[in-house]
């Protein structure tokens, strides 16, 4: 009996730090996959679509490129 005890509360324990794992790394972030996959069933919402996803990311690399122009900053002598 105790032994049934032991073992069920080492797997329970497994098996919540295996879901805190997956939660802390993100191996549950997928916000949009079904849904956009619905909302862009033709081809012309798909490409408005990657058109978005490509300016995202156009402004993210803008961003971090303007970090490093202010990282690398030196007032002039």
């Amino acid at each position: 009996m105790i032994l049934m005890i032991g073992v069920s509360t080492f797997l329970g324990a497994l098996g919540l730090i295996a879901l805190l794992w997956g939660v802390k790394t993100g191996q549950f972030d997928d916000q949009s996959k079904f849904i956009d996959a619905s909302h862009f069933d033709n081809e012309e919402d798909l490409r408005d679509a990657v058109m978005m996803e490509e300016k995202r990311k156009a402004r993210l690399k803008k961003r971090e490129e303007e970090k490093e122009k202010k990282k690398n900053y030196m007032p002039p002598d």
